[in-house]
């Protein structure tokens, strides 16, 4: 485990890819470090609900706890939002390792919080590890790995290149993990709603704030940061 704390400000490449309306559109944002880290979280809107697919897309394998992507956080400009958190679900062609994979249906190992505070904004996250944050699992599945509050490790997403036999006991079957990408639903959508007014958005490695997070931050504050690559593209 390492303690120091690693918040890494200015990412080897991130992307922002926006469109002006609400139907029909999405949002992603990815962030990748010097390490080897990379995540993306695509936020998009299908049947009136929030849809986030978070995804741990690095190659490299995973040997230590601090490569497990564990958390989402963003920040909205538009107004409060009152989500309600609705369904986790394994993406396609994802898997669990060391554990039940429910079916498909993860709910019960990750949380939802509309009032999330982490160092370095306040808003909303997602995660599978509590970090003082997070409470009782709330995406509506099953208690795959005791207790029902989400805490530690469990169930956190490896990277697509995670090979499960290496690495240390933590990652190689002391817990359950997911490779690689989960989808979230969320219900409560204002009329209103733009997706290019999330902003803000970080990604949690490991159990502890201690532990490494990047950025992603959205378009107008990348437009003032050095050593940044923007691209933009239609979906």
């Amino acid at each position: 485990m390492i303690g120091d704390i690693r918040v890494f400000r200015a990412v080897s490449a991130a992307s922002v890819m926006a469109l002006s309306s609400m139907a029909g559109a999405s949002v992603s944002f990815n962030a990748t470090d010097g390490a080897g880290r990379s995540a993306t979280a695509e936020f998009d809107v299908q049947g009136g609900q929030l849809v986030v697919t978070l995804t741990n897309d690095a190659s490299m394998d995973v040997l230590i706890p601090v490569h497990v992507l564990t958390c989402l956080f963003f920040e909205y400009s538009g107004g409060s939002l009152s989500l309600t958190p609705v369904s986790a679900q394994l993406n396609a062609g994802s898997v669990v390792f060391f554990g039940s994979n429910g079916g498909g249906n993860v709910g019960g190992e990750w949380a939802y919080v509309g009032g999330a505070v982490w160092p370095e904004g306040s808003g909303y996250g997602i995660g599978s590890a509590g970090l003082g944050v997070f409470g009782a699992s709330n995406f509506n599945g099953p208690d795959l790995d005791p207790p029902g509050a989400v805490n530690g490790l469990n169930y956190g997403i490896t990277t697509a290149g995670d090979n499960p036999a290496t690495g240390n006991a933590q990652v190689t079957g002391n817990v359950p993990l997911i490779k690689n990408s989960v989808v979230f639903r969320l219900s409560g959508l204002p009329g209103n709603f733009n997706l290019n007014n999330i902003h803000n958005v970080w990604f949690q490695y490991g159990t502890d704030f201690s532990e490494p997070r990047t950025p992603a931050p959205g378009a107008l504050a990348l437009l003032g940061l050095g050593g940044l690559l923007i691209s933009r593209r239609r979906r």
